[in-house]
């Protein structure tokens, strides 16, 4: 990778981490006493990373920004380990998605690279995945499966529009 695409991923990395935990940390909403949705827009970052990235390259990143936001959340390593699941699947769901002429391993799957409808299903599954394997790890117990499907789909919707929405307006091509 070049000097340009590293910078614009530390930058990016940066960018997810103050947002998640200074505004959408604050952002959720409570039902009969208990979270009904949370914004966990952060998977975004390694959703976008690029191609070629090794999948043991995605889960250390996923580990050192889940660790990071799990400084400001509780429980500790939650966010970690939800991101190292999603490290570890991100390669399988590309080669789910891929299409027929393959990918250019040079460029990052974006919105603006791959189309919006791939982009669309690609980053959906990740986040579904993504929120379900956080929120069972979270109640650590399927007993609680009906909270813990609830509280993905609701968390699933909200941060997929914010989702769609960074990547509207930030339309990274890196």
């Amino acid at each position: 990778m070049n000097s340009k695409i590293i910078l614009s991923n530390v930058l990016r990395f940066v960018l997810i981490l103050l947002v998640q935990v200074f505004i959408l940390k604050r952002i959720w909403l409570e039902v009969d006493g208990r979270p009904s949705f949370q914004v966990l827009a952060y998977p975004l970052f390694l959703m976008i990373l690029p191609f070629k990235m090794p999948r043991i390259a995605l889960m250390l990143l996923g580990f050192l920004l889940g660790i990071l936001i799990d400084l400001f959340y509780t429980p500790m390593g939650l966010h970690a380990g939800a991101l190292v699941f999603l490290g570890y699947v991100r390669p399988w769901i590309l080669s789910f998605l891929a299409p027929r002429d393959g990918y250019n391993m040079n460029h990052s799957p974006t919105m603006k690279r791959m189309g919006r409808n791939w982009f669309l299903k690609y980053s959906a599954i990740l986040l579904l995945l993504h929120t379900f394997f956080y929120f069972s790890l979270e109640a650590f117990t399927f007993a609680y499966i009906y909270e813990i499907l609830w509280q993905t789909l609701t968390s699933f919707a909200i941060s997929f529009i914010f989702i769609i929405i960074f990547m509207l307006v930030f339309n990274p091509e890196d």
